[in-house]
Order: C-alpha cells, then sequence, then structure tokens
C-alpha cells in the first residue's frame, strides 16, 4: 500500500477541496484519519477511492466526499454534543469527535457495534459514546442534541429524532420514498420553528428500525 499520509492528502485535495468543501477542521480530520484502518484488511488499499466500501452486513462506509459534506453541512462546532444515527465503520463519528464534538452514535448491528467499538479503543477516542439500539428511537437519556447526523435512508424523519434535536439545532438525514434513493434533507430548529431543506440526491443504505423501512 502507498504511504496512507501520501493518499489521505491526495483524497482531500482532488476528491474534497475540489469539490467545494472548505470547512478547515473538516478537512484537518479527514487528512489526519487512517481511513484504511475502518475497512477490512483485504478493502486497505481501497480505502482513499472515490466512493463507498462494504464493511460487512450489507452495510458501508460513505464516500469520503459525502463524510466531509455532510461534516461540513451539520456546521458542528467544538464543544456541541452530537447524536450519530449508524455508527458503521465509526468513520464518521471519528471524524466529528477529531474536530472536537462529543459524540454520541448508535449502531443496531451487533458485529458493525462490537468492531466500531474495538477501533474506537485501539485509537483512543474514549470520548465517542455508543449504544447498541434502534438508532430511529434516538438516544432519549441524553437529549437534546445540538447536532443530529443519520448515515442512513429512510421514507421519513423519525420524529423521536427531532424531538431530541436542541433548540437551536441542525439534523442531516438522507430521506426517499424509494430504497438507496434519497435526498439529504437538512433540518433545522429555531424558536420552535422545524424547516427543511432539500441539499440534493443522495444514495444510502437503508434506515431499519420501529420509525424507519
Amino acid at each position: 500500500m502507498v504511504d496512507p499520509v501520501r493518499l489521505r492528502e491526495r483524497m482531500v485535495r482532488e476528491q474534497i477541496e475540489a469539490r467545494g468543501i472548505a470547512d478547515r477542521r473538516v478537512l484537518d480530520a479527514m487528512r489526519s484519519l487512517p481511513r484504511h484502518k475502518f475497512v477490512e484488511e483485504a478493502l486497505a488499499s481501497k480505502a482513499y477511492s472515490d466512493g463507498p466500501l462494504p464493511i460487512g452486513q450489507g452495510q458501508t462506509i460513505s464516500q469520503p466526499y459525502i463524510v466531509a459534506l455532510m461534516s461540513e453541512l451539520l456546521r458542528a462546532e467544538p464543544g456541541m454534543k452530537v447524536l450519530e444515527i449508524g455508527t458503521g465503520s465509526g468513520y464518521q463519528a471519528a471524524v466529528l469527535a477529531h474536530m472536537g464534538c462529543d459524540v454520541y452514535t448508535v449502531e443496531r448491528i451487533k458485529p458493525l457495534f462490537f468492531a466500531a467499538r474495538k477501533r474506537f479503543m485501539d485509537m483512543r477516542f474514549f470520548s465517542i459514546k455508543l449504544k447498541l439500539d434502534d438508532g430511529t428511537m434516538g438516544w432519549p437519556d441524553e437529549s437534546p442534541f445540538d447536532r443530529i447526523i443519520v448515515t442512513a435512508g429512510g421514507p421519513e424523519v423519525p420524529e423521536p429524532l427531532v424531538a431530541q434535536l436542541a433548540d437551536p439545532g441542525r439534523m442531516l438525514i438522507p430521506v426517499g420514498q424509494g430504497k438507496r434513493l434519497q435526498s439529504l434533507v437538512l433540518i433545522e430548529k429555531n424558536a420552535g420553528e422545524v424547516t427543511r431543506i432539500d441539499k440534493g440526491d443522495v444514495a444510502f443504505v437503508d434506515l431499519v428500525g420501529k420509525h424507519g423501512w
């Protein structure tokens, strides 16, 4: 495998900055984090390629650009409390933690939950808090959250997540009627008013749970 530092620099320069991502904390996080450690060893050489990769259990690690885009749109500041639905490989949570956020992440698939927990321990992300549960129910005991990010797509926005979003607060979630083809929706809560803004088409694995598919 080519020097991972060089691969990360190229990934950020050609896949992320070239597409307009400018948040320095997002760029720094993605330059620093060893993305190849969030995939199986057999796929490590493809970890910095411009696309998603399988991580088992029918799930994927998102394309680097999508991770960067969602991280930038979230506008999460250091010290903010962020809820992630769909831990997956743990890469998105690690990016947010590197940016200084207090991350709470929920995963429903046991093998992925335990694999991500081990990665966080090995990489000393002790501040990331994990929960094995139905992500569409959120994490009510720890709410409200300044930011919520959902990394799977469903037919509607789960009401428990809206209820657990702080005021003011921002949430990003893929929403769509067809599986694996959704619109990335930015939800803003401000002075009790909830607004939705479509940020373009995306394709995520399905959000499974009481308030998902």
